[in-house]
């Protein structure tokens, strides 16, 4: 079990996936990208990357052209195997129970190509047991080969999981340098996997059970939905009461021990609007406060929706005109293109269906609007957008919409989620 890590497999190319393979083969360590998407692969393979990213292209066609990454879509020997693939809610019935058909699938996929001495981690944010899980469908395939469920710290095969904790528009740097913790089956797994991940991971490296490792992502963005949602309720709170709810944490912040975040429109991506649910769907009973969060952000659209159609009655009582509506923003934070999740997109979704024809997209981060758009919505630059519209919808606070004042030749309604124009500190 001493042996070296010659060859590293990443399962899933995606926003977590592709960077990290980049990151391994960055120092030299021989990669191989694992995934369905043949396109992907071939586009991987011309050094070329399909997400955007900030530095990824530049260092994905750095390492294609030493030979040190390629993608395929068959399974390969090597020394580690990393899972970083979706894990959604469960189609069926609408509900919140996480789909765990990708970890399997993944799973059974490199099975067949493990041998003696290999390492599987599972990066992908999962529920508790998730891990153990993937070991029994591991062990299912390979029963030549022993796990660590059944022979701990004896057996062939190292089980692991690795939660990743980076920021979108930052991988590559946060691969690096966050500390990660590592959740192994047993001490020798966690200690197997702490060896691999300290050939790149710059911070600290804490070992720990795999149990505790996928809880320790998911209480990590519920913290953050919890406080998030806090602020968000405090904006429903004053916009009843008639205060301006940027002013009051401004305020409220002042104090030594309070740090009240912003409001928004809701919460997004792949992680924090989704995490917190796989803990409430494992603990229903117990998981009060964190089930409260997801519903209070969840609904904060319907919030910004029946603003927008408060303005848009006003404006056709006032006119006799249907108002002209300019959404800004659809990711589900500023400055990147990922609309995974976005609150910002489904409002401007909901907005361009009750009112087709009338509604403008602005979103400088995105060629093309998501073919749902098609026929009720056109994408615009940001000065056709404010200048042709009746009501501003502001959604995501992107840089580029920090630099236009707001207008004030003429009126215009302004439902600003985000408090650029209506008080926010800077």
């Amino acid at each position: 079990m001493s042996r070296g890590f010659d060859t590293v497999c990443l399962v899933g190319l995606g926003y977590i996936g592709l960077p990290t393979a980049v990151v391994f083969a960055l120092r030299g360590i021989n990669v191989i990208g694992l995934d369905v998407n043949h396109i992907a692969v071939e586009t991987i393979n011309r050094g070329e990357t399909h997400i955007l990213e900030p530095g990824l292209e530049d260092a994905l066609r750095r390492t294609v052209a030493a030979g040190h990454l390629r993608a395929t879509t068959v399974p390969e020997a090597a020394d580690a195997f990393l899972i970083a693939v979706p894990t959604p809610f469960l189609s069926n019935g609408g509900g919140h129970e996480p789909d765990l058909s990708y970890v399997e699938a993944a799973s059974r996929s490199i099975a067949k190509v493990l041998k003696k001495g290999d390492l599987v981690v599972l990066e992908s944010t999962s529920p508790v047991g998730a891990t153990q899980e993937m070991a029994g469908w591991l062990a299912q395939e390979r029963s030549d080969l022993t796990f660590p469920q059944t022979h701990g710290d004896n057996s062939d095969i190292r089980i692991a999981h690795c939660p990743e904790r980076i920021l979108p528009g930052n991988a590559l740097t946060e691969l690096v340098t966050n500390d990660r913790v590592i959740g192994g089956m047993t001490e020798a797994c966690a200690m197997r996997a702490r060896k691999l991940y300290k050939l790149v991971v710059e911070g600290d490296c804490i070992e720990t059970d795999c149990r505790t490792a996928e809880m320790a992502k998911l209480t990590e963005n519920s913290f953050r939905d919890v406080n998030i949602a806090f602020a968000n309720e405090l904006s429903l709170i004053c916009d009843k009461l008639g205060i301006n709810v940027w002013e009051l944490i401004r305020l409220a912040n002042r104090h030594p021990r309070v740090n009240i975040l912003q409001p928004g429109p809701g919460v997004g991506g792949h992680c924090i609007a989704v995490d917190p649910w796989f803990i409430v769907s494992q603990a229903p009973e117990e998981a009060r406060i964190i089930r409260a969060a997801r519903e209070i952000n969840d609904s904060k659209p319907e919030w910004v929706i029946a603003k927008v159609h408060q303005a848009a009655a006003e404006h056709i009582a006032e006119t006799g005109k249907p108002a002209r509506i300019a959404c800004l923003g659809l990711a589900f934070k500023p400055n990147i293109d990922d609309l995974r999740e976005s609150p910002a997109l489904s409002i401007a979704k909901r907005i361009a269906d009750a009112y087709p024809g009338q509604v403008d997209v602005v979103e400088p981060h995105v060629d093309a609007l998501p073919i749902d758009f098609e026929g009720k919505a056109q994408l615009v630059s940001s000065t056709t957008g404010m200048n042709g519209a009746d009501i501003v919808v502001l959604l995501v606070d992107h840089d580029a919409f920090k630099v236009n004042p707001f207008p004030t030749d003429r009126p215009v309604r302004l439902v600003d989620t985000r408090g650029l124009w209506v008080g926010r500190p800077s």
